[in-house]
């Protein structure tokens, strides 16, 4: 499997969003009566879609608002949130600044310590505010808040690096026991980030009880410029997809597979179910929202990092509010806008009732998709994101 990229070395081929296409189907269903929900150990979510746990996108504000869109959003423990009472002031210094000074003054206020009352706090905002508290942390800080955030009332405990793999070496601090975390803990836990079979397989035996998928496809990521590191989105998805089913085969439980970046509009998404998620995690697109911290700009989660930062500042504008960006009406032609009617609509025209249903949508390698007849568009610059 594989093409030769020089002597006795071989490399695989491996397809993102824009390399395929979705074939319709023998049978269409009616839109408005398919099911996008999807399921986390026993809990429904009438939408497959969660908010990333980056402080552009997710504060308690959006968090509510997103619960009570039946969606989740992941606020990340390793944020401003948590590290200043008055995130206001930090935000401001962040998107007013000049591009030239905008990742050091990052570093300089993600110095700042993390601070066990403001989780509380913030958990008990989104809690107060009626939705579901969805919190995140790195592997190094992992068991900790976990058990701070399960006594404030969290529901879902999210851990999230760059890489995260069931069997981490070092020597220098102890590395974080998945398999105890998960027993210690009541509520659901989310491991990410992964891109490969063997990985998510050795996951899924610790306990994780859902994975995220992506190595630096987000629009505000840079670890593949920066590390050379990742698999596009299309092809890890299915690589982890084929895990979870493995998996399920051999123990009879059903580890979701939630695919984390690289969507920009609506026909990204319903690429990323057809590959095999159950779920979709996205940052930019949520960015845009009036309700998003960010104020029309976005930065990567390793964007603070002191010594190799691996993100940056984006400006990604505001395209309205998030129900906007869920639902509609859209207002644009180029797929930014009412994400869940787009997932309705894919879902009809390829005969699909369920998410899983749309799992098993035919794919075909169709590089010339997006510009098939496109010449007036491409010259004129419409039909795609602006």
């Amino acid at each position: 499997m594989g093409m030769w990229v020089g002597r006795g070395r071989k490399a695989r081929v491996a397809y993102g969003f824009d390399d395929i296409a979705l074939v319709p189907g023998t049978v269409t269903v009616n839109p408005n009566e398919v099911d996008i929900s999807w399921e986390l150990c026993g809990h429904r979510f009438e939408l497959p879609i969660i908010a990333a746990a980056m402080d552009g996108v997710v504060g308690p504000r959006l968090a509510v608002e997103m619960g009570r869109h039946g969606g989740l959003a992941v606020l990340n423990l390793e944020g401003i949130f948590s590290r200043y009472a008055n995130p206001a002031e930090v935000l401001e210094r962040i998107v007013s600044a000049s591009q030239e000074e905008a990742t050091k003054i990052i570093q300089s206020i993600y110095g700042e310590p993390i601070k066990e009352a403001l989780i509380h706090q913030r958990i008990g905002e989104i809690k107060k505010g009626g939705g579901p508290a969805v919190v995140s942390s790195i592997p190094q800080r992992a068991e900790r808040f976990a058990q701070i955030a399960q006594e404030a009332g969290a529901d879902i405990f999210v851990v999230q690096s760059t890489v995260t793999t069931a069997r981490h070496i070092a020597t220098e601090y102890t590395p974080v026991d998945l398999r105890k975390l998960k027993k210690q803990l009541a509520i659901p836990l989310v491991i990410g980030n992964v891109v490969t079979y063997e990985a998510c397989l050795e996951l899924m035996d610790v306990g994780a009880d859902a994975l995220l998928i992506g190595v630096g496809p987000g629009a505000a990521c840079t670890s593949r410029e920066v590390l050379g590191l990742g698999v596009p989105q299309v092809t890890a998805t299915a690589d982890a997809a084929a895990a979870r089913d493995f998996h399920w085969k051999q123990t009879g439980r059903y580890v979701p597979i939630i695919t984390d970046g690289g969507m920009t509009t609506g026909g990204d998404v319903c690429k990323a179910f057809a590959s095999g998620a159950d779920a979709v995690m996205i940052g930019s697109a949520f960015a845009r929202a009036i309700e998003a911290p960010g104020r029309g700009y976005h930065w990567g989660m390793a964007t603070p990092h002191a010594n190799l930062p691996r993100g940056t500042r984006i400006r990604v504008g505001i395209a309205g509010s998030l129900e906007q960006i869920l639902f509609g009406p859209a207002f644009t032609e180029d797929g930014t806008l009412n994400l869940v009617g787009a997932i309705r609509t894919c879902m009809g025209s390829v005969g699909a009732r369920t998410i899983r249903d749309l799992q098993q949508t035919e794919l075909i390698i169709a590089p010339t998709i997006k510009t098939e007849g496109k010449v007036f568009q491409q010259a004129q610059k419409l039909g795609r994101p602006r």
